[in-house]
């Protein structure tokens, strides 16, 4: 059994721990007797050829107040006693993408990395569901602006988000003779210099955008369903969507069970389907969340689930 957890993440001072799944992975690893090791994206490193980490020995609890306690630094060199979890969230920008190379070193020392480096960089959020076309709703990815206006004016009404965002932030509702529009696109695209997605508005969003985990090839049999506020089209937790715990439903399970075999043989450990009705929206794959709001309102350990597949 591999006795380290090298948590990569963003400042765990500023964590929401009753929603922060890579807190539910560290309280679930120091039961589990893992030692834990806490850094961000920028301590890793590669010296005399060897991939490493400036580290900090971390002790958590499920406490709000006081949830952390940090050690000294110092420096932690990968091998095959570690589970290393990139959790860091997007955007996927140059920094991240460097994150990835290192940690493919960290790899090849023979650690395990949740999720594969290669993957996080190979499934974009967005685009990764191109790859199942039938699943998806009406969808365009272009920096083009007259394309874009002839797809939004055909759907007559559109949702446009960038390629590399999380947690609704960028997202717009557009209708094809909104006169806002060309703001929209010039912010998105930065004025045809780089694409956007642009998809369907589905109606069903007013029953939540389900997230369904799916944990090695096997999805968590609840979903979490982010219902909009009043005042916001968007279901996300972070813009005041309010998270409904339900049971899968036949036809998520449909879809999980069909972006299951990719997740596995891409070394994707974890990941959440975004699902609007009966249509894949998103693949995330960077930092999955909402295993605590679920295990809060069905009794669970989703992230038990997930170590009971890395200590097999």
């Amino acid at each position: 059994m591999r006795r380290n957890l090298v948590m990569v993440m963003d400042d765990i001072a500023d964590i929401k721990i009753a929603k922060d799944t890579s807190f539910a992975l560290l309280l679930e690893a120091q039961r589990r007797g893992y030692r834990l090791l806490y850094l961000n994206e920028a301590d890793l490193f590669f010296e005399q050829g060897r991939a490493g980490a400036t580290v900090r020995p971390l002790k958590v609890r499920d406490h709000a107040q006081g949830w952390f306690e940090l050690g000294a630094r110092g420096s932690h060199y990968f091998g095959p006693d570690d589970v290393v979890m990139m959790r860091a969230d997007p955007p996927v920008d140059p920094d991240y993408l460097h994150a990835t190379y290192l940690l493919d070193l960290a790899e090849a020392a023979g650690a395990l990395v949740v999720n594969r480096p290669r993957a996080l960089r190979e499934f974009n959020e967005k685009l990764a569901i191109g790859r199942f076309p039938d699943l998806i709703p009406p969808t365009l990815v272009s920096a083009s602006h007259a394309r874009i206006r002839a797809f939004v004016r055909e759907q007559g009404k559109a949702v446009l988000k960038p390629l590399d965002g999380m947690g609704g932030k960028g997202i717009f509702l557009a209708t094809g003779d909104d006169p806002n529009l060309n703001s929209m696109l010039e912010t998105l695209t930065a004025g045809e210099r780089r694409p956007a997605m642009v998809q369907a508005f589905l109606p069903e969003i007013r029953d939540g955008d389900k997230r369904v985990l799916v944990i090695n090839g096997k999805p968590v049999e609840y979903v979490l369903a982010r219902i909009p506020g009043g005042e916001d089209f968007r279901g996300n937790l972070a813009r005041g969507g309010r998270g409904e715990g339900r049971p899968l439903s036949a036809g998520d399970r449909a879809i999980a069970e069909a972006v299951a075999p990719m997740l596995v043989e891409h070394g994707i450990m974890l990941a959440g389907l975004d699902v609007i009705g009966d249509r894949l929206t998103e693949i995330n794959v960077t930092s999955p969340t909402c295993m605590r709001e679920l295990d809060a309102q069905f009794g669970l350990n989703i992230a038990g689930q997930l170590f009971d597949a890395i200590d097999s």
